[in-house]
């Protein structure tokens, strides 16, 4: 191309590893360098001019009348991004124009501010608080969440101890042993119940995470998500108490269908006792005359005392389990608590010639449940027991008694278990699985609930009720509890055979 214009102060040099153009006052192209010709061929363009602003013309023009360079303008081509500086030559009219590759660094910047436009999009509108703090619980910053959660505005909260805006029950304590757990594990989750800034108590769970100095490993910041709660707390709340009074109603639906057993055992140390009373007054006329007769009135007063004792513990049994309440766990014997629901059952069993067995293990195992709610649960499947094997044989009722076998022992797992197994017509596998559905029942009168809740209950404590065919053609309801709840560990597996 022909040139008759003064010599340029500009050269253009081919081992320059960044592109270079000398460009007219017009913007056009006069001369261009090795790396400016590779790289269009890379990119597939037919001219150098293609790598060039599409605003070229005005920025050769401004960069001449001003008389200073124009540094960093971007121009994009197909894989590459540029950054051109266009320097005048006043003298000779021309500009330089240099390119260098920014591809990288403005797609890091680009994405970054994606992300920081994310970032502001989630902690400016999300509903959990996400907040910073220094390794002693001061806040360092806070998302806006925090003036509905807390009732404080984040520029308030900088500077504040977690203490002084965490207050309640046992905070210090929690926020304690959270600060420990972030020390030694790096992660820790809590609940707390906390008094919001205008009084009211909200429940929050909070997991906080701790960021760690390189290379001392000190905790140097802790991020930390608190989500209120407090519907779901109280939403259980109005459950269990909803449960308690399903409890409390099914308890009194239970001791009606058991009157005539408890009638019974009241009965029985009430006649005792009169008729213990009323030998005693005769004794007692005689005395006078055979003073023997003092011993036996001794005798009778000892009888009294024993029998009323027995109607005591009747009525102790009785109210122990309509009690109504919060749920009461506690380590139980369970041979005991399976003696004390056979002793009420009992009455029931023998008016329809069934007879309960016990078959206890001898190593007493101990688990941790509710005894009331679990001697409901027993009371449930012995009586469905008693109806089953009832049902079974028929109307009749002569002959030798039909049997109710108890077992306690604990398996090869560990796991302590309750079975509870009748001589009655039995299941199949359908009627196995259907047996523990809410309103599922074969009797005319029946609600189809026994069985349900007795399951909800077992599994409220931890462990699982189930129901097999028994050797015996009826059927086998089993209360699992697994090891975690067992406070003796299997020592003996022997169980104690009754007399028959």
């Amino acid at each position: 191309m022909n040139d008759s214009s003064p010599p340029s102060v500009f050269s253009l040099h081919d081992a320059d590893p960044q592109p270079g153009l000398i460009l007219d006052a017009e913007g056009a192209v006069l001369k261009g360098n090795l790396a400016t010709r590779d790289l269009c061929q890379v990119a597939g363009l037919a001219s150098t001019s293609r790598l060039l602003p599409v605003n070229v013309h005005a920025l050769v023009k401004s960069a001449l009348e001003q008389g200073r360079a124009i540094e960093n303008v971007e121009a994009r081509i197909p894989g590459t991004i540029l950054m051109w500086t266009f320097i005048p030559d006043a003298r000779t009219g021309r500009v330089l124009a240099r390119a260098r590759d920014a591809t990288q660094d403005i797609l890091t910047q680009e994405e970054a501010t994606r992300s920081n436009r994310l970032y502001r999009l989630i902690t400016e509108n999300t509903t959990d608080l996400i907040s910073r703090h220094a390794p002693d619980g001061r806040f360092i910053d806070a998302t806006p969440a925090s003036w509905r959660l807390l009732g404080y505005w984040p520029e308030e909260l900088r500077g504040k101890p977690l203490e002084e805006v965490f207050r309640g029950n046992n905070v210090v304590q929690k926020l304690a042993e959270t600060r420990n757990m972030l020390r030694d594990d790096g992660y820790a989750t809590m609940t707390l119940e906390i008094i919001h800034r205008n009084g009211s108590r909200r429940w929050f769970e909070i997991a906080s995470r701790a960021i760690r100095e390189t290379y001392t490993g000190a905790v140097i910041e802790v991020i930390s998500v608190s989500r209120d709660i407090t519907a779901r707390v109280e939403s259980e709340e109005n459950n269990r108490r909803l449960a308690d009074e399903l409890a409390h109603t099914a308890r009194l639906a239970t001791l009606g269908e058991l009157a005539s057993s408890i009638a019974h055992e009241m009965n029985q140390p009430l006649a005792t006792i009169v008729n213990f009373a009323s030998a005693s007054q005769r004794y007692l006329k005689n005395a006078r005359t055979n003073p023997e007769c003092l011993d036996r009135v001794d005798d009778g007063l000892q009888k009294i005392v024993h029998h009323a004792n027995r109607a005591s513990e009747v009525i102790k049994r009785l109210r122990a389990f309509l009690r109504k309440g919060q749920k009461r766990t506690a380590p139980l014997a369970l041979n005991d608590v399976v003696g004390n629901v056979a002793r009420l059952c009992q009455w029931e069993a023998e008016k329809n010639n069934v007879r309960i067995r016990e078959k206890l293990a001898c190593c007493a195992p101990v688990i941790t449940a509710d005894p009331v709610l679990l001697e409901q649960v027993l009371i449930n499947l012995i009586r469905n027991g008693i109806e089953a094997t009832v049902e079974a044989r028929g109307e009749e009722t002569q002959g030798a008694p039909s049997q109710i076998v108890i077992t306690t022992c604990i398996n090869d797992q560990n796991e302590t278990l309750i079975e509870v197994t009748d001589e009655g017509p039995g299941l199949d596998e359908q009627g196995i699985r259907q047996m523990f559905q809410p309103f599922y029942t074969s009797k005319p009168q029946g609600l189809g609930l026994g069985l349900s809740m007795s399951r909800s209950i077992i599994e409220g404590f931890g462990g699982f009720l189930d129901a097999r065919p028994a050797a015996t053609g009826g059927l086998s309801l089993i209360c699992r509890f697994p090891a975690s709840l067992s406070h003796k560990t299997r020592t003996a597996a022997k169980e104690n055979q009754p007399d028959e």
